[in-house]
C-alpha cells in the first residue's frame, strides 16, 4: 500500500500547461489534415504521462525499499559476526554477498534516475510510515509506505535474492 500525495506548485502548473501545449502540437503533427474545429482528444496522450509517472514512483519505491534492506542486511552483518556461532565468518560472509547485489541494484537505480531526471529528496522515518519525496519533470511528489508494508517488502526482496534461477 504506496500513498501518493503530489504537491502542486506554480512549477507543476506551468509544467502541466507545456505538457498539454506539447501534447496538442504534437497531435497537430500526426494528423495534418485534421480539421481546426474538432476538438483533440488527448487521451492518449494524458494516458502515457499517467503511465510514465507509475513508473517513477514505482523505481523510487523500489530504491527506498532496497535502502531499508540495506540497513536490515548491515544490522544482520554486526549481529552475525558477534553471535557465538560456530561459523560466524560464513554466515557473515553470505550477507555481505547479498548487501554487495542490494548495493549494486542501488547503484543502477541511480544510473536510470539521472537518465530519467528523476531526483531523491528526502526520504523521513516516522512512527508509522517511510515517508520519500522526489523529484521528476520540474514536479515534487513525495509517498508513503506503512512499516508492515515495508517489512513484507523487504522480506520478499530478501527472498528473491536466494531464490536459484533455473537455465
Amino acid at each position: 500500500m504506496v500513498l501518493d500525495t503530489d504537491t502542486p506548485t506554480a512549477t507543476e502548473q506551468l509544467g502541466k500547461r507545456n505538457m498539454a501545449a506539447a501534447s496538442i502540437a504534437q497531435l497537430g503533427k500526426r494528423n495534418k489534415t485534421a480539421d481546426p474545429t474538432t476538438p483533440i482528444d488527448n487521451a492518449h496522450t494524458m494516458a502515457e504521462h499517467s503511465a510514465h509517472l507509475g513508473k517513477e514512483m514505482e523505481l523510487v519505491r523500489h530504491y527506498a525499499l532496497l535502502g531499508i534492506v540495506n540497513v536490515i542486511l548491515e544490522h544482520d552483518i554486526r549481529i552475525a559476526g558477534a553471535a557465538p556461532t560456530k561459523l560466524p565468518r560464513l554466515y557473515e560472509s553470505m550477507m555481505r554477498g547479498l548487501q554487495d547485489r542490494v548495493l549494486l541494484e542501488l547503484a543502477g537505480l541511480r544510473m536510470q534516475f539521472k537518465g530519467s531526471g528523476i531526483g531523491i529528496c528526502n526520504e523521513r522515518r516516522t512512527k508509522d510510515s517511510l515517508i520519500t519525496s522526489y523529484r521528476c519533470m520540474g514536479c515534487e511528489r513525495s509517498f508513503s509506505m506503512p512499516w508492515t508494508f515495508v517489512k513484507a517488502e523487504a522480506e520478499r526482496l530478501l527472498k528473491g535474492y536466494f531464490e536459484i534461477k533455473k537455465r
